[in-house]
């Protein structure tokens, strides 16, 4: 039983911890914070994970209901939120800024909270593990996760410090190209889950 249990909270934990990807995200913290003090990163950073919390809990328990009532599908999601980031990715590679005058509360609800962090992969993963396996299995999972989230955010500090103000701007740079083909790679997914077009990436 208790073999059975720890594989069931396996199977959920991981494929989380895949899709929120906190390590992969981390860079983007780093660029969007770069200018903020201390206080405002850290305000951020737990703003964007509040949200990123909020927007999980909602779908994991209404989900379904949510999409279905206003007729709303996950790829439809993807594709909205894959537009967000390209449009912000574009952004940093014309201007070298994200954002400029959005206050960092904005910051951290789009798009750190979502899509980055929660976004259309995490919600589909979310609503597809509910169904599989006991709801407070798949609640654990998720929130031991974003607990892990608000840690690796909040070490972006001691990176920045790390990599110094010529590697944060060229690790900010290659990132904001690899923004741009997650954010394409949200658009095609959805386009090819509403069956519009039939795309192998």
């Amino acid at each position: 039983m208790e073999n059975s249990l720890w594989q069931d909270f396996v199977k959920t934990f991981v494929p989380l911890f895949i899709v929120i990807d906190a390590f992969g995200n981390l860079p983007f913290v780093i660029s969007l914070s770069e200018d903020m003090a201390r206080s405002e990163r850290r305000k951020m950073i737990n703003i964007a994970v509040i949200t990123a919390a909020l927007v999980g809990l909602a779908f994991l328990f209404l989900g379904r209901f949510i999409l279905d009532v206003m007729g709303i599908s996950v790829e439809a999601f993807a594709i909205a939120g894959g537009l967000i980031l390209l449009v912000l990715s574009i952004r940093y590679i014309l201007t070298g800024h994200i954002v400029e005058v959005i206050k960092e509360e904005m910051v951290a609800v789009v798009p750190i909270g979502t899509p980055l962090t929660v976004g259309p992969a995490t919600i589909t993963t979310l609503l597809l593990l509910a169904t599989q396996f006991d709801l407070h299995l798949v609640l654990i999972s998720f929130a031991l996760n974003i607990v892990i989230a608000w840690a690796v955010f909040m070490l972006s500090g001691w990176f920045s410090r790390f990599l110094g103000q010529g590697g944060l701007k060229a690790v900010s740079k290659v990132f904001s190209l690899l923004l741009a083909a997650i954010a394409v790679t949200m658009i095609i997914n959805g386009v090819d889950g509403l069956g519009i077009i039939d795309i192998d990436i």
